[in-house]
């Protein structure tokens, strides 16, 4: 979204009288996007669709909080992206799986999510991304998949520039050390 326009929807979501209207102009900005980086955390489409209700709902929440610090954007992100990691843990203790393990479980849900539509590659890629480490794993998806700017997730990670390009870096080399093996 352009910046002129987010600082104009930001200033409608100040106002009590246009708030409803500017959220709704927010869901239909935002909502694809998010969806998308959801999904890519969880896998699976039912989950990604109750945890971006969640992320918009925390967001109503505390519209009144939102400083505009920030943009719009990158405070949606930080509420999806931590939604998505309080699910995750969720999960893992669910399977009893260590944070430092593979998600295996989130791939064998994707095997049986009938909206994913992959062949036996994009299977592997996904197999490849979820060997990473929550964090790699995360830049890696917000770099490949969304071409977000680094200043932008330094934003929303809260860690620096330098760092999230050692990391996107480190996890390029996995995934592609990952996708060589066995061939």
């Amino acid at each position: 979204m352009q910046p002129y326009i987010e600082d104009e929807l930001v200033k409608q979501l100040r106002d009590p009288d246009q708030q409803r209207h500017a959220f709704a102009k927010v869901v239909s900005a935002y909502g694809e996007k998010l969806y998308w980086q959801i999904r890519k955390m969880v896998l699976d489409h039912d989950d990604a669709n109750d945890l971006l209700q969640n992320t918009f709902l925390k967001a109503w929440m505390n519209i009144n909080y939102f400083r505009g610090d920030a943009k719009l954007s990158t405070w949606l992100y930080k509420i999806a992206i931590n939604e998505c990691i309080t699910f995750l843990n969720k999960q893992r203790a669910q399977n009893n799986v260590s944070i430092d393990d593979t998600d295996v479980f989130l791939l064998e849900r994707l095997k049986g999510d009938e909206y994913f539509d992959g062949d036996e590659a994009q299977m592997k890629l996904q197999a490849a991304i979820l060997s990473l480490p929550e964090k790699q794993r995360l830049v890696f998806q917000m770099k490949y998949y969304e071409e977000m700017k680094y200043d932008d997730m330094s934003e929303i990670l809260g860690t620096s520039v330098g760092a999230l390009k050692a990391s996107y870096h480190h996890a390029v080399k996995k995934i592609e050390e990952f996708l060589v093996k066995d061939v």
